[in-house]
């Protein structure tokens, strides 16, 4: 069974028909989790190594599709492949594999919207560029923390099952993220975040 039927089922469900040959399947999956995915890898990678780590952890979920055992959420599998692939990476680098932040540029992915001014679109990008900037400051885990939330749109369990720590140290990780960022944006930036 291809086409809609499919975008209904469960990340699980995909992986399982995606194991029996179901490529529209495996198409499912990756529309779902690409956006989320490349954000984690660029906010603490440049973007070629992003693109590289992206496309590396997609190629694992290939490889491993019929020994696939959802023992956890897909999500949580998929990005749990993804940090061990940066913490590779940045070991073979011969660096704190966790220490290091990536981009601050919005991902090309990020999109417009058409119905914004020309001085509020500016006044939008500019809190997004301090967002981002504070975002890259933040101490390695709760910068994880956030990402793991806010880009891949993780539940606390599943932060910490990525993370390999209990849900409260992972609540913690993001409610003091969450207060360096509300400290650091200007209050210009705050009011946009409410209105927007």
């Amino acid at each position: 069974m291809g086409g809609v039927g499919v975008t209904q089922d469960s990340d699980a469900d995909c992986m399982r028909r995606y194991a029996d040959g179901d490529l529209d399947a495996f198409q499912v999956l990756y529309e779902r989790h690409r956006g989320g995915l490349y954000r984690y890898f660029l906010r603490q990678s440049q973007r070629d190594v992003a693109e590289e780590l992206f496309q590396d952890v997609w190629a694992r979920v290939i490889q491993a599709r019929r020994r696939y055992r959802p023992d956890a959420t897909f999500q949580t599998w998929l990005y749990t492949l993804a940090r061990n692939r940066l913490i590779d990476y940045w070991r073979r680098q011969g660096r704190d594999p966790l220490a290091h932040s990536g981009n601050t540029e919005a991902p090309e992915d990020a999109g417009e919207s058409g119905v914004l001014n020309p001085r509020r679109l500016a006044d939008l990008r500019d809190c997004l560029e301090q967002l981002l900037q504070l975002v890259e400051g933040l101490p390695a885990p709760q910068r994880e923390a956030f990402l793991l939330r806010h880009d891949a749109g993780m539940t606390l369990v599943e932060m910490a099952a990525v993370l390999d720590t209990g849900a409260e140290t992972a609540k913690s990780r993001l409610r003091y993220a969450m207060e360096r960022l509300r400290a650091g944006l200007p209050g210009e930036c705050l009011e946009e975040q409410e209105h927007g």
